[in-house]
């Protein structure tokens, strides 16, 4: 059957859906269907029937606007995607929302509409293939070989995050990825020549990949000698540019922004029909089309036949195959909770006050010797965050049989690069930086979160208390923001034993991510019992209370709990009856039932005082009407740690002198919760 009809079968699905739906980008999914079109029919390996087959090819559409033609291209080839589905296209609850969505369409490898961030998560995808095949493949048998194919628009590359990822994915020598560019020249403003004036070609070469320039995206025979040459490229990436035009067909608005986002409209789509040769109605597809799209019966002749090389490698390499199947399946060793259990109960007995980013690196040390799945690494501060362990082996071009990433100071690809790992499979993927500079890679922990990623976010120099860099580098409004995006789990721990519990909690979770807090300054040990150590895992506990009824609850979290111990016990001599709640995490408190909570925050108990060194916002949900938020509401300055503390009234004095007052007053009439700050 001619190629361009069964590429215009995609064209067609598009463009009806959008005009269905009233809303969509019709110019990307025409202007790229030739593309599309080679590489699934005679490339991409993939099983429809087991779109999460592990040996599978990756395909990740970084231009996720275009999202109609993966739509079109999974219905086709037989993945669970319904002509019904098709024709609800951006509806509510529809397998075909707006852009891409990892874990709502079977066949989506992630989310994808963030310019730019697709792009980012495969080159994870190919740095776990390289890891995976250095780790497990044998000279005799390869049980780990595929590729990830990438398509990416104008905008992708105009976006920095695009430069961070692919100056590493040459640097790594990724040779199983390939990008396809759709070199259209056209964003929603227009022609881009006003805006993007780079030389892609030599900028990508300068990154150390095989570049094939000037391939004509409508020609077939050119497509499929550029894919060709790209595959034999194992040493590094490749960048194929194809010269597209966008919204190739439709006669009035082809190689114009006015198909960028909008519908044709039913005249245009009309007129297209007749121009592409496709006089069929509205999604309607001749069953011959579906016949040459057809890849279920070739996806299950190419997982049978990698099930049986399978097999030949478990008998001759058991343990390995082992290993291998829990790891893609991600779960963990059989001896790992008495393992983990010990080493809490270990760093509770060692009594060792620490700066919590060094119990962090003890703790992960620890971790990374019983999981070799673990592998991260920092953006250009290994010294700072301390994820660098003894058992550390930097994964490099030459040997990437490695568990550390040395990511350089790019701390968004950084993170979208580690959420690439989580897709992939196979790995319990962590990256770190400052706090502070969560910022930088902030869309990429929200795109962890949306994806449910087992992403762990290590971000250490938690408050103003890291001292003299100053308010550039002191993080105040950051940590009350990672709360706020659902999903995220936030870990911000007392000492080196919250801070063990907390890696644990981070890497048994499997259904979202992880920000880890930990403090520069040293901390405090803190003794606990062995039921407080067994409720640290719930985000929340008493760690001292009283002999009777409480009078106040003093709520601390962090460095700050040693601190508010010492109020505790200062308390406690004057008579005033206190109890002490750790909350390592409100994100997992909030999860737990209602009498739990009602077990440490007894509502009665009005009177509450809090204390962090951030944010007040958001505290008053634990604090109540009637209590006191001892927070920071104001940018730090440059000073030591210590003399910070003192200057935003994070003490010890300031905390009995707020619990002496709410006491004192408990029985006047009810008032606002009351927020001290420095401004």
């Amino acid at each position: 059957m001619n190629r361009r009809y069964l590429a215009n079968a995609l064209r067609a699905l598009s463009m009806d859906a959008i005009e269905r739906a009233k809303s969509g980008h019709p110019g990307m999914p025409m202007g790229m269907a030739d593309i599309a079109e080679v590489l699934w029919n005679d490339y991409l390996k993939h099983s429809p029937q087991n779109p999460g087959w592990v040996d599978r090819d990756r395909f990740v559409l970084s231009n996720g606007h275009g999202s109609m033609l993966l739509y079109s291209l999974l219905h086709l080839s037989g993945y669970a995607v319904t002509l019904d589905e098709i024709k609800r296209f951006r509806q509510l609850d529809s397998a075909t929302p707006g852009h891409p969505e990892f874990g709502e369409t079977p066949g989506v490898e992630a989310t994808t509409g963030p310019l730019g961030q697709g792009l980012a998560n495969a080159v994870g995808m190919a740095l776990a293939e390289k890891v995976l095949a250095a780790r497990f493949n044998q000279e005799d048998i390869s049980i780990v070989d595929h590729h990830t194919y990438v398509f990416v628009g104008d905008g992708c590359l105009m976006e920095g995050i695009s430069h961070e990822a692919c100056s590493l994915a040459g640097t790594w020598g990724l040779g199983k990825l390939i990008v396809i560019y759709d070199d259209n020249r056209i964003s929603i403003d227009g022609d881009v020549n006003g805006w993007f004036t780079d030389d892609t070609p030599n900028r990508f070469r300068a990154y150390g990949w095989e570049v094939l320039a000037e391939v004509d995206g409508h020609n077939t025979v050119q497509i499929k000698a550029a894919i060709e040459l790209a595959r034999k490229s194992l040493d590094r990436p490749t960048l194929i540019c194809c010269r597209t035009k966008i919204g190739w067909g439709a006669p009035g608005k082809e190689g114009s922004q006015a198909c960028h986002g909008t519908p044709l409209g039913k005249e245009e789509v009309e007129r297209t029909r007749e121009n592409i040769g496709w006089f069929h109605p509205p999604f309607t597809i001749p069953k011959g089309v579906y016949r040459h799209w057809d890849a279920v019966a070739k996806g299950l002749q190419a997982e049978t036949q990698w099930q049986a090389k399978f097999d030949r490698y478990r008998v001759r390499y058991p343990r390995l195959a082992s290993e291998f199947e829990r790891r893609m399946v991600r779960e963990l060793p059989n001896y790992w909770d008495s393992f983990i259990q010990q080493t809490i109960s270990e760093a509770n007995s060692k009594a060792q006050s620490l700066a919590t980013r060094k119990a962090s690196q003890e703790a992960l040390h620890a971790c990374t010797q019983v999981l070799p799945e673990l592998i991260g690494g920092s953006a250009d501060l290994a010294e700072s965050n301390l994820t660098l362990c003894p058992n550390s082996k930097p994964i490099t071009r030459q040997d990437p049989n490695g568990n550390y990433i040395h990511f350089g100071v790019r701390e968004f690809a950084m993170s979208a690069i580690t959420n690439g790992l989580a897709l992939h499979a196979g790995f319990i993927p962590f990256c770190a930086t400052f706090l502070i500079f969560s910022e930088y890679a902030r869309n990429a922990l929200r795109m962890a979160a949306l994806m449910k990623l087992p992403s762990i976010f290590v971000l250490t120099h938690d408050s103003v208390a890291l001292g003299e860099d100053g308010p550039t580098h002191q993080p105040v409004e950051q940590i009350a923001s990672l709360r706020l995006i659902p999903g995220m789990s936030v870990w911000r721990p007392a000492d080196s034993v919250e801070s063990t519990v907390a890696w644990q909690q981070a890497i048994e979770h499997p259904k979202g991510p992880t920000a880890l807090l930990f403090s520069r300054q040293g901390v405090p040990h803190i003794s606990r019992t062995k039921h407080q150590l067994r409720q640290i895992r719930f985000g929340a506990y008493v760690l001292r209370d009283c002999a009777i009824a409480p009078e106040a609850i003093v709520i601390a979290t962090g460095s700050e709990v040693s601190i508010a111990l010492q109020a505790w016990e200062a308390l406690t001599e004057k008579g005033i009856q206190v109890r002490l709640i750790s909350m390592p995490s409100t994100t997992v408190f909030d999860t737990q039932d209602e009498a739990y909570k009602e077990q440490l925050l007894p509502r009665h108990v009005t009177n509450r005082v809090v204390v962090e060194a951030g944010v007040s916002r958001g505290w008053e949900k634990y604090a109540g009407q009637e209590g006191r938020i001892i927070g920071i509401d104001a940018f730090g300055k440059s000073a030591p740690g210590p003399v910070l503390q003192q200057h935003f009234g994070i003490t010890v004095e300031a905390i009995v002198r707020e619990v002496e007052s709410c006491t004192r007053h408990r029985t006047g009439p009810k008032k606002r919760a009351k927020i001290l700050q420095i401004v």
